[in-house]
């Protein structure tokens, strides 16, 4: 049997590479920072990284891990009900739903878990679920297995959203779903307008905000900092492994009775082990740095402010964005990734990023700006961006 489907196998990655849209990885023998150096000994300045506050690296971070490994030990060699819980992950819980003003959280090993245990334990084949067209794949997944009724608006779309709860009061319950920020893009949900239909229509509202916690607001508690809604909305996930320090491990955190059914029914949560103590203390030391002062937050939006003015100016087609993301536009596949590796022997790390990661025709680099970039590598990977864009004729 194997000889045939060998084959296929074959021919369909082939097919892959034949067109442009093979996936290579490349491997970083450094810690995960604004510097690191590539197999083979390659210093690059890394900007592809969501190491958005730059806390990957972070000593303090790193001394707390190594010591609750100490006291608590390497694993839990369980999941949570069984005899997986210690009281490492119930402080981190606690942490996140201070941070984001919740009234509870629950832990999986990844957000992808969070949201693929989600909607099902909620929602019935009588209510539905209206989803952004963007939303995260995780997003997209969770909402398969559930039952409800989908619904699907365009991206930040608040006309086609209305018509859609429009459509959806057929239901007994509705929830809207949408990232915070749009990964690929870098824009913002419109979370304001999206809860005020949410009240018109008797909605409950789920933002991932896996790309702007820690990133946007004013301070950096995300979306719903940005807009008001601190404890409004009634589910938010998350992850530890963008700007919360860039390990693993994720969240849902929203009202109590939410969060309490989820513990009793989310299959991720019952059927995978818990995340490791020293995981979880690097957490709770993450969440004390961002209160103590908001240093990285305001560096990291000075970053981003810098380095998108000069690539606009520069004359590159840059997508709205109100995050750390920034899309440079070059809508080839194959001009993508030679861009890309062009960059890299420039020693600037960044990811040509093109179908089924984005829609085909519409291929780009994202950057991603870090608090730990300095000025002087800013500019590098600027003058780089233009040095590279002028030998492949994306700027004249």
């Amino acid at each position: 049997m194997y000889n045939d489907f060998q084959q296929y196998l074959q021919t369909t990655l082939r097919e892959i590479r034949e067109a442009g849209l093979y996936k290579n990885e490349r491997v970083i023998i450094t810690p995960q920072s604004s510097d690191i150096q590539v197999e083979g000994g390659k210093d690059v300045i890394n900007f592809c990284a969501n190491n958005y506050l730059g806390l990957a690296d972070n000593a303090e971070l790193i001394q707390v891990a190594k010591e609750r490994m100490d006291t608590r030990g390497y694993g839990m060699a369980s999941v949570r009900f069984i005899c997986g819980t210690q009281d490492t992950h119930k402080q981190l819980e606690r942490a996140v739903s201070d941070f984001f003003g919740t009234e509870d959280t629950i832990l999986y090993a990844a957000c992808f878990d969070a949201n693929g245990g989600l909607f099902e334990p909620l929602l019935t084949a009588d209510d539905a679920i209206i989803s952004d067209a963007l939303n995260h794949a995780s997003i997209i997944d969770g909402v398969r297995l559930c039952k409800a009724v989908r619904y699907r608006y365009a991206n930040g779309d608040m006309e086609d959203l209305e018509k859609q709860l429009q459509a959806a009061q057929a239901q007994r319950f509705r929830i809207i779903a949408t990232d915070g920020v749009f990964s690929m893009d870098g824009n913002v949900c419109p979370l304001n307008r999206i809860y005020e239909l949410a009240q018109k229509y008797n909605a409950l509202v789920m933002v991932d905000e896996s790309h702007s916690a820690g990133v946007v607001g004013k301070t950096g508690h995300g979306v719903t900092e940005q807009f008001d809604l601190r404890g409004k909305i009634e589910i938010i996930t998350g992850t530890l492994g963008k700007a919360f320090g860039g390990s693993v491990g994720g969240f849902t955190t929203g009202k109590k009775e939410i969060i309490d059914l989820l513990r009793q029914r989310s299959r991720p949560y019952l059927f995978s082990n818990s995340i490791p103590p020293m995981i979880a203390a690097a957490g709770i030391k993450t969440f004390e740095i961002l209160t103590r002062d908001n240093t990285l937050q305001d560096r990291l939006h000075a970053n981003t402010d810098y380095f998108v003015s000069k690539m606009q100016s520069a004359g590159f087609d840059i997508k709205p964005t109100q995050s750390a993301i920034c899309a440079v536009m070059l809508y080839d596949a194959r001009l993508s990734q030679e861009f890309a590796a062009a960059l890299q022997e420039e020693g600037i790390y960044v990811t040509g990023f093109y179908y089924p990661v984005v829609p085909k025709g519409q291929a780009r680099i994202r950057v991603q700006l870090s608090a730990a970039h300095t000025q002087e590598q800013l500019d590098k990977g600027i003058a780089a961006f233009i040095k590279v864009g002028k030998a492949l004729g994306v700027l004249k």
